[in-house]
This record gives C-alpha cells, sequence and structure tokens, in this order.
C-alpha cells in the first residue's frame, strides 16, 4: 500500500508539473490584454506610430547634399558653403531650382549683390569635406600657419574653376559629379522663408562620374547620418504620364 500510494503521488506530481507547463505555453487572457494596452500599441494609428513635426525633415529632406559657390572669381570675392534644403520647382520654360539660404549665412549677402550662383553636385567621395565646409563661415576667424587669412577653398583644397555664364565659379575636381550654373529667378520667398528660386542658365556634368555610372550622390538624413546611392529601379515603362522626361 505504501509503495502504491507513493507512485500515485508521483503520477500526480508530474501531472501538475505539465499542468504549469502548459499554462506558462499558453497565452494568459489578462496579460495578452495587458500587452494590447502598452503605450506604445495604443499610440498606434492604423498601424503607424506617432511622428513628431518638428523632425519631419528628416522623413523628406534626402535630396543631395550640394556646394553652393557665390560672389565673383574674378575679383576673388569667391565664396563656397554645403546646403541641403532645396528642390526642384520646375522641369522646363525655364527650369527652375528652389534653394534654402538665409542671413545667417556669409553667402546671402554676395547671392543678393549678384544674383547669380553655381550649385555643385559632389560624390560621396567628397563627402567629409562637404561636411567640414557646412560647418565654418567665411566670416569665421580662419587665420592659417602663418598667421595669413585662408578661404574654405584654400582650406579644404577645393578648386575654383571659372563659369561660363555667371561670375561665382564652378568647382572643379574628379569627384565633382557636376556643375549648375543659375541666376536668381525670384526673391518673394527670401524675406519670409529665405527661400531663393534659382533659374539654371548653364550645367556640366562629369562623363566619368555620370550618376548610375560611377557617380553617387549622398544625401543628409538630418540627424547628421547620411544615405549613399545605391541600387536604380527603372519603372520608366510604368511612368506613361511622364516619358517626355525620360531620356
Amino acid at each position: 500500500m505504501g509503495r502504491k500510494r507513493k507512485n500515485q503521488r508521483e503520477e500526480e506530481g508530474k501531472e501538475e508539473e505539465q499542468g504549469e507547463a502548459s499554462s506558462s505555453a499558453a497565452p494568459n487572457p489578462k496579460q495578452q490584454r495587458k500587452a494590447d494596452k502598452s503605450p506604445q500599441r495604443q499610440n498606434l494609428h492604423h498601424g503607424f506610430e506617432p511622428y513628431p513635426p518638428s523632425k519631419v525633415y528628416r522623413l523628406v529632406e534626402p535630396g543631395p547634399v550640394l556646394l553652393v559657390t557665390t560672389g565673383s572669381l574674378a575679383d576673388a570675392t569667391h565664396n563656397v558653403m554645403t546646403i541641403g534644403f532645396h528642390m526642384v520647382m520646375q522641369h522646363e520654360s525655364p527650369p527652375l531650382i528652389g534653394i534654402c539660404l538665409g542671413p545667417w549665412d556669409a553667402s546671402f549677402a554676395a547671392l543678393k549683390k549678384q544674383r547669380q550662383c553655381v550649385l555643385a553636385v559632389p560624390s560621396v567621395e567628397m563627402a567629409p569635406v562637404v561636411v567640414d565646409v557646412g560647418n565654418c563661415s567665411a566670416d569665421d576667424d580662419n587665420d592659417g600657419d602663418d598667421g595669413e587669412e585662408t578661404s574654405k577653398w584654400q582650406r579644404f583644397g577645393l578648386e575654383a574653376v571659372p563659369a561660363a555664364k555667371v561670375k561665382a565659379p564652378l568647382v572643379g575636381g574628379s569627384d565633382v559629379i557636376a556643375n549648375i550654373e543659375c541666376v536668381v529667378e525670384d526673391t518673394k520667398m527670401v524675406s519670409k522663408y529665405s527661400m531663393w528660386v534659382l533659374k539654371p542658365v548653364k550645367a556640366w556634368i562629369n562623363p566619368n562620374k555620370k550618376p548610375g555610372e560611377g557617380g553617387k550622390m549622398f544625401h543628409h538624413r538630418g540627424n547628421g547620418t547620411f544615405v549613399v546611392d545605391g541600387e536604380i529601379l527603372d519603372l520608366k515603362d510604368r511612368m506613361v504620364k511622364w516619358q517626355e522626361f525620360q531620356d
């Protein structure tokens, strides 16, 4: 009898252990309801999480980082700066590009005076230099080792070459993808938004760095990180309403 009761207790103990194991594996309805009410799930709106409006520029900003040259190469007043806020405004008749450049930039006065500039498209190999250019101003104290003032062109080893139709220089070098010579077309939005509307009057492209053929642009994500051009997705056959803009 003693041995029989012992065996019976052992079997009952095994059943309890199996029951506990199965109950821990199965979802607990109370725990499930609690998880559904977690802050992350409660804030979802049809599957989307809230995103701060103050940071939406990080979602739509990634056009290529550009260098902007202003002033005059002939009289050595030329300057260069980095921008990430720009947009295509019109394809043709005439083509128009908008850039954000405000009075906090040293180039603002030159652009306002000359009403001309060059937009240079650097390749990813220039990324460190382009970022460094964007972290200093022509108004900064940039004395060289010998105490003489140095320009950003000298400091970062950038080559200024004559443009064809504007006074501001092109940015030369094998790692520059393109240069776009521009004149100011409209300033109505400058005072309120620092938005300049530019009209390209001449453009140049590096035959060895064409986009998709060796030239890779880099794009600021708005938080100090960048993405680089990668795989090309060709959907020309589906863009039936835009064939006039395809090569």
